[in-house]
């Protein structure tokens, strides 16, 4: 029998290395640029709704017993700037509703919308992009005349994707 010895070098243990670094992007910000107004608003004795669509000139579609007269009033959706790092992505959370009071009964804003929308999301081309909100008015048959404001402000929410 021939027996031979072999010799064998075992490794316990290995080591490698790397390094570690970090981007800090510029942060997302929303500043306002413009408040929503509805306008002039005529109402009759049925329940309505006014319609303002997020756009830079917004034509109001009115339901019920609103209508629109000739002199409009200030009519604006609300406008906003959205600013951050080039070429991201960003999502958009809008209210659910907002309480407008003045002399008469509350009226409630609902159905916001937004361009760019909601599904869709910003593109912060160049840094920055506009972002207008719209929404829909619900106004009450016999609504007192006067204006109406919301006491506290809705809140528009941006965020990096």
């Amino acid at each position: 029998m021939l027996v031979t010895g072999l010799s064998a070098k075992t490794f316990g243990q290995v080591s490698a290395t790397a390094t570690s670094s970090a981007t800090i992007v510029t942060p997302i910000t929303i500043a306002n640029g413009a408040n929503m107004n509805f306008g002039n608003i005529a109402v009759n004795n049925t329940l309505g709704t006014v319609s303002l669509p997020a756009a830079a000139a917004p034509v109001r579609t009115v339901t019920g017993g609103c209508t629109l007269p000739a002199t409009a009033g200030t009519v604006s959706a609300a406008r906003f700037t959205v600013t951050g790092q080039t070429g991201y992505t960003y999502s958009i959370s809008l209210p659910a509703s907002a309480s407008l009071t003045g002399p008469g009964a509350p009226m409630t804003a609902n159905a916001f919308v937004s361009t760019p929308t909601v599904a869709a999301g910003g593109l912060l081309t160049g840094g920055s992009q506009t972002l207008y909100v719209g929404a829909t008015l619900n106004v009450a048959a016999s609504q007192t005349a006067g204006a109406y404001t919301t006491g506290t402000a809705f809140t528009v929410t941006v965020n990096y994707n």
